[in-house]
């Protein structure tokens, strides 16, 4: 074959490669979210990603799409490593400061709650890949003003609880225990869940309203007068927040953009360890390797044409 066919053969296998693997759909780490008190992401995606109830949430779906309900346990930095609030300025704690999730930060009072009451509390993580770290949960100081931005200084700076994570997750849960402080009205419950094994870090807030508890509050919203026939109707009570159900997490699985990939340590998802040897379900990493074979022939094709014409000149 002349040098040029060679040439040309060799730079079209590379271009064939280059394209196949600039073709490959992105996807985020992520790996869980708070559902007990649930996190404002785990609420949205609770309530239907393609029809919301609380106002809020179609507010959110209306300015940021559908897809970081979807990716409910995404809310991450891969990089963090500590550096909490280098990476995350004032106002954009609930989003980890990043722009998909910027809807999360919103200082609204009608973010779905979760009644509590001070002493102790059981948290509750869901997991959908289990990794070595620490999570420290905050919540927010006396007299803190829920219509403005989360600050760093608005969280107290002693947790209300620590607990230290372990490469496996029980049916896909971390529960620990903590104990909330005396509060009144509406707060932000915040919690960083820094791996030990990555520098990467998970992000969330709770909305909990202290001075009752949830079936207090569950009786009186269903104690809520109607409106009379041709009155106007009275205000609603603020919406409770729900978990997403095992069902709706499967039901949406498929949307989401999520893979438990590339950050190190054990990426398995709890709930799958009996599938650990399982052959990988998606065709990509084949294609990948394919195009990578085709890349290394192209590059060795071309070396081996020149080495030819040097030895016939």
């Amino acid at each position: 074959m002349p040098s040029s066919r060679r040439t040309a053969a060799g730079v079209a296998a590379l271009s064939a490669a280059a394209a196949l693997v600039s073709l490959t759909p992105t996807t985020a780490s992520a790996h869980g979210a708070v559902f007990n008190p649930v996190s404002r992401v785990a609420a949205c995606y609770a309530e239907g990603p393609e029809t919301p109830r609380s106002q809020v949430c179609k507010d959110l779906v209306a300015d940021s799409g559908t897809q970081p309900l979807y990716d409910w346990n995404e809310v991450n930095i891969a990089n963090a490593a500590g550096q909490h609030q280098t990476l995350i300025p004032d106002g954009k704690l609930c989003s980890a400061n990043r722009e998909k999730y910027r809807a999360l930060d919103w200082a609204r009072t009608d973010w779905p709650a979760t009644a509590v009451a001070a002493g102790s509390f059981d948290f509750k993580v869901r997991a959908t890949a289990a990794h070595s770290g620490t999570m420290t949960v905050y919540v927010t100081k006396p007299g803190f003003d829920p219509t403005q931005p989360l600050k760093w200084s608005d969280l107290d700076q002693t947790p209300v609880a620590v607990y230290n994570t372990t490469r496996t997750a029980t049916d896909g849960y971390y529960t620990f225990t903590g104990n909330l402080p005396a509060r009144t009205g509406r707060h932000i419950v915040y919690k960083v869940w820094q791996r030990s094994d990555s520098p990467e870090a998970f992000y969330s807030c709770s909305d909990v309203t202290f001075g009752g508890t949830a079936a207090q509050t569950q009786a009186q919203t269903q104690a809520q007068p109607k409106a009379q026939a041709g009155a106007q109707t009275q205000a609603q009570p603020k919406p409770q927040a729900e978990a997403p159900t095992e069902a709706e997490i499967a039901a949406g699985a498929a949307l989401s953009t999520v893979s438990h990939a590339g950050h190190g340590g054990d990426e398995q998802a709890p709930a799958l360890s009996a599938d650990a040897a399982a052959a990988p379900s998606s065709p990509l990493p084949l294609a990948l390797a394919g195009a990578g074979g085709l890349a290394v022939f192209a590059a060795g094709s071309l070396l081996l044409g020149r080495r030819r014409n040097s030895s016939a000149s």
